[in-house]
């Protein structure tokens, strides 16, 4: 055992101290298979004072630290790139209080699953804002670090705004801890909202304050099949009007649903085919209701008011991902731009496909703006396709990550988002904090 092995023994016990090869592979590729690479240990840490004590130590020896929760991230932000690092995972901090039903608030630690702080908060009869598919398996701290988005974006916002307080350890072991939820708080910079989609370049976070909501269940799930995006994003703004209470817009298109029959053997979900399909979930009274359900596009519409009935219509999109990765390792682009810019992307989208010879699976949160663009056919480390995509979607006035980061796979074309000027400032920060660059090295900024 070297020496840095040994200092981390010291710190968590052998066993969460992990070198086998065949035990660590699980946190060292990423969901989409693409980006992998060789860890020079995986170290659980279980609190703060842990956490803080493995970075002194890594410090000491001058050895990058990638942080990780659930391992879920699609841009390879959260596995080592080159052999040599420490993976320091989240999942041992576990902590969650009980719910605060005065402010509305719960503390919960960076390893608690989205499943598990959703479920905790329903107990208390409130809801936590973010949800999305993979919620059995991503965590607070990683949802944090990413901003992470999810289908409840445009009820609730993104995770940053469910964000109260965190505590967190630098780079040099310091640890940052502002847990208390006071909401009137403007005393200086905020370090919360600061380290809230740094993709763990700043810091590791380790305990969050986050904000719940007065639970409002769905009462109403529709799908509803339309001629393509333009119709789907004008659909889902007249339903939005009519209906106060929509909590998620979701769109997807007749090749993503082909796939997921083919994989899940799920039934045709309307009495024909269609282009595209729009999703809509929503709290709504009765007579809001039967206002919505008059537009002309939702006459052929699956209607569900059941728990089990809406579970069913959200299969379809929700299995997506996984029946894409049964179909190959994807490009996942993760693109957001304004509702009247989506159908000339779309458009222009498939003249780049082709271009590539692949084709593309595409989904999203429609109501955010937001696509995923999944592309199957190009190797994994040919990022032609991927370069490509994203320029047409920043031409059209677009972000090239709207929720699930820059990591490494486009860290080099950052710069189509921001400007010089911001990425420079963002070097800054980094540096004060992380002098070394031991933190999580290779994401969000290209070597200079």
């Amino acid at each position: 055992m070297d020496a840095l092995a040994a200092e981390l023994t010291e710190v968590t016990g052998p066993e969460h101290v992990l070198t086998d090869p065949d035990v660590t592979a699980g946190y060292t590729t990423d969901w989409t298979r693409r980006f992998s690479g060789q860890a020079r240990c995986v170290v659980r840490p279980a609190d703060t004072g842990e956490v803080a004590a493995v970075l002194l130590a890594c410090g000491r020896h001058g050895v990058p630290v990638v942080p990780q929760g659930g391992n879920t991230g699609l841009v390879g932000g959260g596995v080592p790139v080159a052999t040599g690092a420490v993976v320091l995972s989240a999942r041992r901090l576990r902590r969650l209080d009980p719910v605060d039903t005065l402010s509305g608030q719960v503390t919960a630690g960076a390893g608690v699953t989205i499943a598990e702080l959703r479920a905790h908060a329903a107990g208390a009869g409130l809801e936590y804002g973010v949800d999305l598919a993979a919620r059995e398996s991503a965590t607070v701290g990683g949802t944090i670090a990413t901003n992470a988005g999810g289908i409840q974006t445009i009820r609730y916002g993104p995770t940053r705004a469910q964000l109260l307080g965190l505590e967190a350890v630098l780079a040099d072991g310091r640890v940052i801890s502002r847990l208390g939820g006071i909401q009137a708080d403007n005393t200086g910079y905020d370090l919360t909202g600061l380290l809230a989609g740094s993709e763990g370049t700043l810091g590791v976070i380790t305990t969050a304050r986050l904000r719940l909501w007065p639970a409002a269940p769905p009462t109403l799930t529709m799908l509803a099949g339309v001629p393509g995006i333009e119709a789907a994003a004008v659909l889902q703004a007249e339903i939005r009007a009519l209906l106060p209470g929509v909590r998620a817009a979701e769109y997807f298109e007749a090749p993503g649903l082909a796939l997921v029959r083919a994989h899940t053997g799920l039934p045709a979900p309307l009495g024909r085919e269609y282009p595209a399909y729009l999703l809509v979930d929503a709290a709504a009274t009765e007579d809001e209701t039967e206002r919505a359900v008059v537009l002309a596009p939702l006459q052929d519409a699956a209607v569900a008011m059941d728990t089990q009935a809406r579970a069913g219509l959200w299969a379809y999109r929700e299995r997506h991902t996984e029946s894409i990765s049964a179909a190959g390792i994807p490009h996942k682009l993760d693109v957001a731009l304004p509702l009247g810019r989506l159908a000339a992307f779309r458009a222009e989208l498939d003249e780049v496909i082709a271009k590539a010879d692949a084709r593309a699976i595409v989904f999203g949160h429609i109501g955010a703006g937001n696509l995923h663009v999944n592309v199957l056919g190009p190797a994994p480390d040919d990022d032609a396709v991927d370069d490509a995509v994203l320029r047409l979607a920043a031409g059209h006035g677009g972000t090239i990550s709207a929720e699930h980061g820059i990591g490494r796979a486009k860290a080099a074309v950052l710069h189509l988002s921001r400007s010089a000027a911001e990425i420079e400032a963002m070097r800054a920060v980094k540096a004060a904090l992380d002098p070394a660059g031991l933190l999580n090295p290779g994401v969000l900024f290209a070597s200079p």
